[in-house]
């Protein structure tokens, strides 16, 4: 008979690199007590922490141990590969265990509250309802929902792919009596949608390779835009889902999970479940527990999708792979898509990377032959690509940032049927707000950035520490009343367009426009097949598919063709390709003109006249020449105070912890690019090394003596092993 638990190694969500130890309470001990939740005293709180170690003996310092509150679970929310992952990511990115653990579980789970049923629920017709079905007006929401469920009991998924209004049309029905809610114990019966699109070549070549993988096997899925690689992930999960398995999608953008969770409800005849933090805790708490519980067998979900429990797992696809957002830049930072290679290993099931312009890195494992090369260089269904034009803007005069030409462009797109996409990487009205008399510029008070003008000129925002103010009626420094905005951002760009167009639709598409639930889909719907005008961001450039549109003006290019950041000619061909991959995907010839004063620069004739297979190709030749990732491995250490001495004074004890003679070089301290944001002021420490072991040594000898130094109570700190970005 094995010896009662006495004591608990608990990982507490602080920020200490360390576990902690607590007298057990056998009252409603789980059976498998490691991956439990337990409530716990801290100080002077309660805290919700994750068993990962017992110990039957009682052992010397048992008096001084206090006992945990209560346990949680009666079967374990982590284990298996999914807590060593976690175990690894926690020693990769050298942070506390606690937080790492913490961080892998839905919000509610990081409470103290018990795990939510993840039944799941199907609707059917009553008797009564199927007696009264002819009553029913013809063409209304409830006759076409009663006539889906005449069939037999529906999943509420498959009623999300059937009839996406029918939650008020059930309820409707259901306070008549004539439907009712019944749990289901048999898988949703598939769709009826009838086989995919044919298959070109590349296509089918892409599929087999996939499907005849076995164990871990990583794939770049290096396709141009409109290529179809979603057909290919859809067919991909369906030999999946035939073998039993289970399949994890990640997407960059939370826009994108509702038109992918609606494709694949549509083909993959099983529940779709989401996992993004636009759901509700309790929703989302369902979902990753379905995973645990083999219930869920597709997961779509957006960067911490990645810590979804997969007990059968069978394949996992990271769409438009490339995209920073896969970077956690808060917290503990980790990379979702370096991760998911991590757990796909672990897991020995496959692995697909796609995106029109993969990441350096991503390239170059697969041209060194690390990851298989999976090439689709046509468009489907016979798709033409655009037509790129340079389009010089010197000398010519612009109406907020658009020539004569691109105007005269639009209304020919519109006067043709074809929507246009008017793309500005800049939200708000303009980038500043300018004194023309004296040359003053509304400045944050907390950051080194000039606040940015909203409301067509009402208001002030700083888009670093979130700083609101309204603009000044006169400027504070002279008393002049000639402020002007400076500079042009969607705000502004959609005001132009809307008195230039007034009869024609335009939408804005931003950070500003899309912060509702189900917002860019509810803004995309409005516009329709309509000929008409977007006017967004970067996050119109994330794998939208708009078929009707022919035309793509990109504006203001050129404050990314001279940062000082090595990453930034990467982003910015990135950028243009991917937005430039949103015209023509359907019978209608696209267009896209990029408008810029340096019409010669290097990377706009690359990208025009070769691609970014061409651009890539050089821009990694000269990475290695200049010993930039993926030719090195960096790690930042981030200080911020509210005086820059105590954040010097650190980073300067930190590299006082550096050995004398070693393989890692280090530069710094040094201010960060941007020194001052949100009343803090920032410096930084750089590490890089040719080779990621000795990085890794280095980082694992010094960080605990870091976390001891004095100094470090006094700064907010942070590590970024891998940093995407040197801000």
């Amino acid at each position: 008979m094995p010896l009662p638990i006495t004591r608990l190694r608990v990982a507490v969500p602080v920020p200490l690199p360390r576990l902690f130890d607590y007298l057990n309470t056998p009252e409603n001990q789980p059976a498998q007590a490691l991956g439990c939740r337990v409530r716990v005293p801290f100080g002077h709180r309660q805290l919700t922490g994750i068993v990962v170690a017992v110990d039957p003996a009682p052992g010397d310092n048992q008096g001084a141990l206090k006992p945990i509150l209560q346990w949680l679970d009666s079967s374990p929310v982590l284990g298996g590969e999914l807590l060593d992952s976690l175990y690894w990511l926690s020693r990769y990115t050298h942070a506390p265990v606690g937080e790492v653990l913490s961080t892998a579980l839905p919000a509610l789970l990081r409470q103290d509250q018990p795990q939510p049923d993840t039944t799941a629920w199907g609707w059917q017709l009553t008797g009564s309802g199927h007696a009264g079905l002819s009553h029913l007006r013809a063409g209304g929401r409830p006759r076409r929902l009663a006539e889906l469920l005449a069939g037999g009991l529906l999943a509420e998924d498959v009623l999300d792919a059937r009839l996406p209004e029918w939650r008020a049309s059930v309820r409707d029905l259901a306070r008549r009596g004539l439907a009712q809610r019944l749990p289901l114990t048999e898988p949703a019966l598939p769709l009826d949608s009838g086989p995919g699109p044919a298959l070109n070549e590349q296509q089918r070549v892409a599929v087999e390779a996939i499907q005849a993988a076995q164990g871990f096997s990583p794939f770049l899925l290096d396709g141009i835009t409109g290529s179809g690689k979603t057909e290919v992930y859809l067919q991909a999960i369906q030999h999946c889902l035939a073998s039993g398995r289970q399949a994890l999608i990640l997407v960059p953008e939370i826009g994108l999970t509702p038109q992918t969770l609606g494709r694949f409800r549509q083909r993959l005849g099983v529940p779709v479940h989401a996992l993004h933090s636009g759901m509700a805790d309790g929703a989302r708490a369902r979902s990753w527990l379905a995973a645990l519980r083999g219930q869920a067998r597709v997961i779509v979900g957006t960067r911490s999708a990645v810590f979804t429990p997969l007990p059968n797992a069978g394949l996992i696809i990271i769409d438009e792979e490339h995209d920073a957002s896969y970077k956690q830049q808060d917290g503990f930072r980790y990379h979702a898509r370096d991760f998911a290679l991590v757990r796909a290993k672990a897991l020995d099931v496959p692995i697909v990377l796609g995106s029109a312009t993969p990441a350096l890195e991503t390239l170059n494992n697969a041209l060194a032959g690390r990851y298989a090369h999976l090439r689709l260089s046509q468009r489907a269904a016979a798709a033409a690509p655009p037509r790129v034009r340079i389009m010089d803007m010197r000398k010519r005069r612009l109406h907020d940032g658009l020539s004569d030409q691109a105007l005269a462009g639009i209304a020919e797109h519109l006067a043709a049927g074809g929507q246009v996409l008017v793309f500005k990487n800049r939200r708000g009205y303009a980038p500043a707000l300018l004194c023309h008399d004296c040359g003053w510029t509304a400045p944050c008070l907390r950051c080194d950035t000039p606040l940015t003008v909203h409301g067509a000129g009402r208001r002030l925002q700083c888009h670093h520490c979130g700083a609101r103010q309204a603009a000044p009626l006169a400027c504070p420094q002279c008393a002049g009343l000639a402020l002007q905005p400076q500079g042009v951002g969607t705000e502004r760009l959609e005001e132009r367009l809307q008195s230039h167009f007034a009869d024609v639709p335009v939408v804005r598409i931003d950070r500003g426009t899309t912060s509702r639930r189900d917002a860019l889909e509810q803004a995309l719907g409005e516009l329709g097949q309509q000929p008409g005008i977007l006017v967004g961001t970067q996050i119109l450039a994330k794998g939208h598919d708009l078929p009707n549109l022919s035309l793509v003006v990109v504006v203001g290019i050129d404050e990314g063709l001279f940062s000082a950041d090595f990453r930034a000619s990467e982003k910015l061909a990135q950028q243009l390709i991917q937005v430039a991959g949103r015209a023509g995907r359907a019978q209608r010839p696209g267009e896209v003109w990029l408008q810029t004063h340096h019409p010669q620069h290097p990377l706009l004739q690359t990208l025009v006249n070769g691609g970014y297979h061409a651009f890539a190709h050089s821009e990694i030749e000269q990475r290695q020449a200049a010993g930039f990732p993926p030719f090195a491995h960096l790690a930042l250490l981030r200080a911020e105070a509210q005086q820059a001495a105590l954040a010097n004074a650190f980073l300067e004890a930190v590299r006082a912890l550096l050995p004398a003679q070693q393989a890692v070089e280090h530069y710094g301290p040094m201010p960060a690019p941007m020194p001052r944001r949100a009343g803090y002021q920032r410096t930084q420490l750089l590490l890089s090394c040719s080779q990621r072991a000795p990085l890794q040594r280095l980082l694992a000898s010094i960080v605990p003596a870091i976390h001891a130094l004095p100094e470090a109570r006094r700064v907010r700190w942070s590590l970024d092993v891998d940093p995407i970005d040197l801000y």
